[in-house]
């Protein structure tokens, strides 16, 4: 029998619901919150399709709505949340959107009950990348709208503008198990109104946290069981993105994300490595969503993972359902996740995707080494963290790759001209 690192599964799980935002006054009463602010973005906030449901859902719950997260995630924006959630004297907080929103809504939790000010907390980010913890931070509901698969998460990214220079980029993460959302709404009538070049891009978001999570060396026999049955419904449903509207097998593709992302992050590290390192460090650096960045680069580097490491190959071909019969489970698992992209219309190589040049990648592979080396996620190119303040004890974002990978920028600088 295949022995696991961790025998102990170490995880308080939110409550998960997949229905209609209907009845999201009826859970928030259920937990004993009277009093909540929407956390959204620009975007969803404009269209009534999305935010309408929820603020007849809420009823008299509802305090206010803030409309500004944007996929920069800025620490601004955060402050501005809190300042309106004690304003409001919110009790609970509604992350609505995607992954940007929901982060954003675990870090406000954060900072609206710290007692630090906002030049405190300003200082404290830029010098350490990160943000203190209080000990009862605001409680927090995810509600998602893409497929992302980042509502089940205890960490929270987060960037700003040094404040000497105005300039520089800040980027850092926040991450502690109290933030963990205490309820997870999935709607597929929600889900439904978002545009589909959104949904494809977020699925291989979403889809990745399942295959990391089978071949991180911080996996558990749950773990294993959530991600295989999760990565198998979104084999199953996601094709059905490439037809119209009304024959996407929503219902399918959420429990699938659901499923995928469970346990993924803990108080002891995060299932997530090559992967996320790589497609964070494109996003940081070139601005692409991050969906779009996983489509790109993870065949190459699933193919660099199987010539270091077995990568539990068998599994995921299991798990992708692949023939193993006509190819290797390898070469299957890699093909399989091609032609995955290829339905799903996202593109195969760096060189098409807007705002990345071949004079950067080399910046990207360092920043996604780094990730691993200062088990900061996401990633912090601009900032050089003093050594008093890195983390030598495991934290929930601490990436936990297979023990075979090999970490480096040249090893990771292939994967990347290899994507090109």
């Amino acid at each position: 029998m295949e022995q696991h690192s961790l025998s102990r599964f170490e995880y308080r799980a939110p409550t998960i619901r997949h229905g209609s935002v209907e009845e999201l006054g009826r859970e928030l009463a259920n937990h004993g919150y009277e009093r909540a602010l929407v956390i959204t973005g620009k975007t969803v906030g404009s269209r009534p399709a999305v935010l309408d449901p929820v603020r007849e859902g809420l009823s008299d719950r509802l305090v206010g709505v803030v409309d500004r997260t944007t996929p920069e995630k800025r620490l601004e924006t955060v402050l501005s949340a809190a300042e309106r959630a004690e304003e409001r004297d919110a009790d609970v907080l509604v992350g609505l959107g995607g992954a940007s929103s929901l982060d954003v809504t675990r870090v406000t939790a954060a900072v609206a009950a710290s007692e630090s000010s906002p030049a405190e907390l300003r200082t404290s980010f830029e010098r350490t990348g990160t943000l203190p913890v209080p000990e009862a931070p605001l409680p927090s509901v995810a509600v998602p709208t893409t497929l992302a698969g980042g509502s089940l998460s205890m960490l929270g990214g987060v960037s700003a503008r040094r404040t000497t220079s105005g300039t520089e980029l800040v980027g850092g993460g926040v991450g502690d198990p109290r933030l963990m959302p205490v309820l997870a709404l999935y709607d597929p009538e929600l889900v439904g109104t978002t545009p589909r070049e959104i949904l494809a891009g977020s699925a291989m978001n979403g889809f990745n946290k399942g295959v990391e999570t089978l071949y991180s060396s911080h996996r558990t026999p749950v773990t294993d069981a959530t991600a295989s049955r999760g990565l198998r419904l979104l084999i199953d449903g996601l094709p059905t993105l490439s037809e119209d509207p009304e024959h996407w097998d929503l219902e399918t593709m959420l429990r699938g994300v659901s499923l995928v992302q469970y346990g993924t992050t803990r108080p002891t590290g995060t299932t997530f490595s090559l992967l996320h390192a790589l497609g964070h460090s494109l996003r940081v650096h070139a601005g692409v969503q991050l969906g779009v960045a996983h489509a790109v680069v993870t065949p190459p580097a699933l193919e660099r993972l199987f010539d270091d490491a077995d990568g539990r190959r068998e599994l995921l071909a299991d798990a992708m359902t692949v023939d193993t019969d006509e190819r290797g489970p390898a070469e299957g698992v890699v093909s399989a996740v091609a032609s995955l992209r290829e339905t799903l219309g996202l593109p195969e190589r760096l060189r098409n995707v807007e705002g990345v040049s071949e004079s950067m990648l080399e910046t990207v592979a360092r920043t996604a080494a780094e990730d691993f080396l200062r088990s900061n996620d996401p990633p912090t190119p601009s900032l050089a963290v003093p050594p008093e303040h890195r983390k030598d004890e495991p934290w929930c974002g601490t990436p936990h790759p297979p023990a075979d990978l090999t970490v480096s920028t040249p090893a990771f600088l292939t994967i990347l001209e290899s994507a090109w």
